[in-house]
């Protein structure tokens, strides 16, 4: 039995809350309008500051005296930029909500960003800017979104180092009150919790909380097409990147289903037939990303220079098979696909974080959370036919394929 409640609170700010029945922990996910997308375009990485600098200290709270009342609290939190959001999340006991909320609001109203902890924020995410040359799948990964969607979409939220070097306290503070506003975000909270002791906990901490913060307007059409990135490694990186339904879409579900035939495990159709078959990758995979006004198909693989022309070849192939009579999805390939979905929506059941993440998630996205029965009923929903019909209208829009190696490829544009 689903026990999910809303609330939109006279601030503008969405609350959702899941009570689950024999846990008894709780998490919260707070997400902001705050993330790579609201950077300046001198000051690029701001977001990224944001992550470190709310971990230490707020309030009246300095970094250490707020690592400790998290710690007598036994709070586990995390915060992390995205390209359009801002997560503050925690992981606690139910009963500790009185003490958790309070610390976890303090770091989205009452950061101190104090003037010692900024270089050392700026330093990490350099370092984390940095190593992204020693991850050429990630980097990779971030030059096909930032050539697939139009600025500021496509932003990775690391930012990039004349931005980070620039960066000053004051454009971190003022930015931070601009961005982290009531109107627009959403708390989530999931687990050993009512609705009346959440109410309880956060109307109190946030009565004199007002504003908004909307998300930017996309820029110019994105270039796309193919594009080589050279790195004289002795790996490429094959990123191939498509539209996709956007999450409240009905066929969004339909897309998933897509990637759960050509990506689900070892039985998938990339894997045996790019991998197994003709032994060309040592790492292929394709996923599904929805969010509220788009979304992206994205296909991987990675291979040696010898053998990467024959892998873009072949992926390419995979990936546009399903919608052809000759490579209409079976029934195998059906069932297997719904039973794995099914089972990873089991799976996040029994976590309150991952619970409190998806509740934020679909309130931002679609504008009202979905209990794991509605889930599992859509996949139960659909049919084989209804998924070969629409793989075979679907239309990918102008594809992005992307290279990081030694050589360019032969690619389609």
């Amino acid at each position: 039995m689903n026990d999910i409640t809303t609330i939109t609170l006279p601030n503008g700010l969405a609350l959702a809350v899941e009570r689950m029945p024999g846990v008894k922990s709780a998490a919260i996910s707070i997400l902001l309008p705050a993330g790579g997308a609201f950077d300046p375009a001198d000051r690029l990485g701001r977001a990224a500051m944001w992550s470190e600098l709310v971990m230490r200290g707020a309030g009246d709270l300095s970094s250490r005296q707020q690592a400790d009342a998290f710690d007598r609290a036994g709070v586990s939190r995390t915060a992390s930029c995205g390209p359009i959001t801002f997560r503050i999340a925690g992981v606690f006991v139910g009963r500790s909500l009185p003490i958790a909320l309070p610390l976890l609001l303090d770091m989205v109203r009452r950061p101190r960003m104090s003037p010692d902890a900024i270089d050392p924020a700026r330093d990490l995410a350099l370092q984390a800017l940095a190593s992204l040359h020693d991850d050429p799948h990630e980097r990779a990964v971030l030059l096909a979104r930032e050539r697939h969607l139009p600025d500021p979409l496509n932003r990775s939220g690391l930012g990039d180092e004349p931005g980070l070097r620039a960066i000053s306290r004051d454009d971190l503070l003022d930015g931070w009150a601009r961005c982290a506003r009531p109107r627009g975000s959403v708390v989530a909270v999931a687990g050993d919790v009512s609705r009346e002791s959440v109410l309880a906990s956060l109307e109190p901490l946030i009565t004199d909380w007002t504003g908004s913060n909307p998300e930017p307007a996309p820029g110019a059409a994105p270039v796309r097409g193919y594009s080589h990135e050279q790195d004289d490694t002795s790996q490429v990186q094959i990123l191939v990147v498509s539209d996709a339904p956007p999450e409240h879409h009905p066929d969004s579900i339909l897309e998933k289903l897509r990637a759960a035939v050509l990506s689900g495990g070892m039985s998938g159709r990339l894997f045996t037939e790019v991998r197994e078959k003709r032994g060309l990758c040592y790492s292929v995979s394709a996923s599904y990303q929805g969010d509220r006004a788009f979304g992206l198909f994205s296909a991987y693989v990675g291979t040696t220079p010898e053998r990467a022309q024959q892998s873009l070849d072949v992926l390419l192939a995979e990936l546009d098979r399903p919608g052809t009579p000759a490579g209409r999805v079976t029934q195998d390939e059906f069932d297997r696909a719904r039973i794995g979905m099914k089972s990873a929506l089991v799976f996040s059941g029994e976590s309150t974080a991952a619970r409190a993440a998806a509740l934020a998630s679909d309130m931002r996205r679609i504008g009202r959370p979905r209990a794991l029965d509605e889930l599992a009923d859509a996949i139960d929903a659909v049919t084989l036919d209804r998924l070969n019909d629409y793989l075979a209208r679907r239309d990918p829009g102008r594809r992005t394929i992307l290279t990081l190696g030694p050589r360019a490829l032969v690619a389609p544009v």
